[in-house]
């Protein structure tokens, strides 16, 4: 049974590594409707079928964490009041990475909220610039969106306060230089879940994981990020993409709700040590001339 999931688990893993790494084209998934529900808590899937947008409610406010693309921003807006809460309500937004697939809608967003950005400190600039300066996609129209201003650039371990609840930001480089997970605890029928937001370390079309030009220690940080995710103690595994942490396989609209559906801690250090065992694979062929 273990041998039959890992397949299928592996198989989610290859097709979610390669969506999306033609930039400038988005994939049916990315735009795709899924009607929002309730993960765990306080915690909110108010995304696409495939790209991950978060709300976490507080009674000061909420949180929105990665904004999808400009054009989705409508469904985030519907999906938060369907579930009953308000868009106007947001107070902080926050990303897991700088690429437009998870902040094309900060601009929109931050228009209608006044909500305050806050972006780690490496992919700052990527957002501010609109995504020129990003060391792979920085010459590709197709992946420019809306600059926005970042109102507060996160450190690693800087956490990220609201209405008692608090995330702290894991800086998790290599996807782009300022790729982040952000860890939070929810507590739920007497019992605390810790949870992750992971943004998951796979390698786009196009990156030289030995070493690029405009990011010359990439492998280094590919490697602090598979090493950091694994010590990380986690319950409830959610990342930037549904595939990554295989949403639809756990749940299926009109589901009853269970706050252990996503609990996931041997799917998840799987899933980073299938996205290491890759980065070393692809890492071992640059070195060899392949």
């Amino acid at each position: 049974m273990w041998k039959q999931w890992l397949c299928v688990w592996l198989a989610a893993a290859t097709v979610v590594s390669t969506a999306g790494q033609a930039y400038g084209q988005e994939t049916p998934d990315w735009t795709r409707a899924f009607p929002p529900f309730k993960l765990i808590g306080n915690v909110y899937w108010v995304g696409t079928y495939d790209l991950s947008t978060y709300l976490i409610t507080t009674p000061q406010g909420n949180i929105l964490v990665n904004s999808g693309l400009k054009s989705t921003v409508p469904q985030i807006a519907d999906g938060i009041a369907k579930l009953g809460f308000k868009l106007a309500d947001t107070k902080i937004l926050l990303t897991t990475q700088a690429h437009w697939d998870h902040v094309a809608g900060f601009g929109e967003l931050k228009r209608l909220t006044g909500a305050s950005v806050m972006v780690s400190e490496p992919d700052a600039p990527v957002v501010a610039d609109g995504g020129k300066s990003d060391f792979r996609w920085g010459n590709e129209p197709g992946s420019r969106f809306d600059p926005v201003a970042v109102d507060r650039r996160l450190k690693d371990g800087d956490t990220v306060t609201l209405g008692g609840v608090t995330l702290t930001a894991h800086l998790h480089p290599g996807h782009t230089k300022g790729s982040t997970s952000f860890t939070f605890t929810v507590r739920e029928a007497g019992r605390d879940y810790r949870v992750i937001i992971a943004n998951m370390g796979s390698i786009n079309q196009g990156v030289t994981v030995n070493g690029m030009p405009n990011y010359p220690t990439i492998a280094a940080d590919y490697a602090r990020t598979f090493a950091g995710q694994k010590t990380i103690p986690v319950d409830v595994f959610l990342s930037s993409h549904a595939g990554q942490f295989r949403l639809h396989e756990k749940y299926q609209p009109g589901d009853a709700y269970d706050p252990n559906r996503f609990v996931d801690p041997t799917g998840y250090l799987a899933a980073v040590e299938d996205m290491e065992q890759r980065f070393k694979t692809q890492l071992a062929k640059e070195r060899a001339g392949k």
